[in-house]
């Protein structure tokens, strides 16, 4: 039986891609089409944020991704601990990562 291979995909990064960039709150919005996901820098004691990097993808990319992040989360956890997040502050801001 003949073995079918798989093409490989060669994947390439810039230095400044590369060097990424920090960021502490994500706005997600949808349509019947597609995911957008803006990942923004949110400064304390500052009302204005920028939005670093803007995502557009499927929602089927999305669910491969959200599946994704959850095995290396339990991945992470099992080396390192589990991560501890902050709860919801109490005057129910949606900043930062919330859902």
């Amino acid at each position: 039986m003949e073995e079918i291979k798989k093409p490989e995909v060669k994947i390439e990064i810039d230095e400044n891609t590369a060097q990424g960039v920090y960021v502490n709150l994500a706005m997600i919005g949808h349509s019947g089409d597609e995911f957008i996901i803006d990942f923004i820098f949110l400064q304390p004691q500052n009302p204005k944020a920028k939005v670093r990097s803007r995502i557009i993808t499927s929602p089927g990319h999305v669910k491969r991704l959200m599946a994704a992040l959850k095995d290396n989360i339990t991945k992470y956890e099992a080396r390192f601990g589990e991560i501890k997040v902050t709860p919801r502050p109490e005057d129910n801001r949606k900043v930062g990562f919330y859902h």
